[in-house]
């Protein structure tokens, strides 16, 4: 009776990969989109303002402002939004900053000036532009950074330090076996580009997974005694 009534209290399994992923996920969103953005940023600090040779293709209300200041509002956002998101610090305002300055840039430099057609517009979905815009990678940028605007930075995160500290938060449904498996899943995967490291993460989650299920057995021993 006792072994049942556990079983049937056990969280589900994907709810409790579930709670890997609140640490996981948002991290690997804020680490790409960081280097992306401060790399974005030091390219301006250390390079001549182009933002004239664009006339008018700033939408309102930045085409009220000169490129001067207009180039120096996106590099400091790039480079302090990127510091931002790495540690997880104020992400929603932060990916939401970046979201509309993302979608200024693809309006301004990005999108394609004159299209007829919807196959004349995907015609843009690149990385070079051929004369039909190259949105791709500003698009990709766009759609990581919903999760954080919607989601915030994860546990991972000073936010979430911050809101623990104030309020401390519920216990999260991350078990040994749910930390196991997605270790052993993306280590496998890693593997095949870096053996060691993949190696590593894959032998740690199978280490997990076997020790919380003899764990589980001795537990269950000793409730059937």
């Amino acid at each position: 009776m006792s072994t049942s009534l556990s079983r049937r209290a056990a969280p589900p399994f994907f709810s409790r990969v579930d709670g890997v992923g609140q640490w996981l996920s948002p991290l690997g969103l804020r680490v790409l989109l960081a280097w992306e953005f401060f790399e974005a940023g030091l390219e301006k600090l250390h390079g001549a303002n182009w933002f004239a040779d664009l006339g008018d293709k700033f939408p309102l209300p930045f085409s009220l402002f000169s490129a001067n200041v207009n180039w120096n509002a996106a590099m400091w956002l790039e480079l302090a939004g990127g510091v931002a998101l790495l540690l997880g610090l104020g992400t929603r305002y932060v990916a939401a900053a970046l979201f509309v300055l993302t979608v200024v840039a693809t309006y301004a430099v990005h999108w394609p000036s004159d299209w007829s057609s919807v196959g004349e517009l995907l015609q843009g979905y690149a990385i070079t532009n051929d004369g039909f815009g190259n949105y791709k990678l500003p698009l990709i940028y766009l759609v990581m950074l919903v999760p954080l605007m919607l989601n915030g930075g994860g546990r991972l995160s000073v936010d979430r330090l911050i809101a623990w500290w104030s309020s401390p938060a519920a216990p999260t449904n991350a078990d040994a076996t749910a930390w196991g498996a997605v270790l052993l899943g993306i280590g496998a995967a890693v593997s095949l580009l870096l053996p060691v490291a993949g190696g590593a993460l894959a032998l740690v989650g199978a280490g997990l997974l076997a020790w919380n299920r003899a764990r589980g057995d001795s537990g269950r021993e000793l409730v059937n005694a």
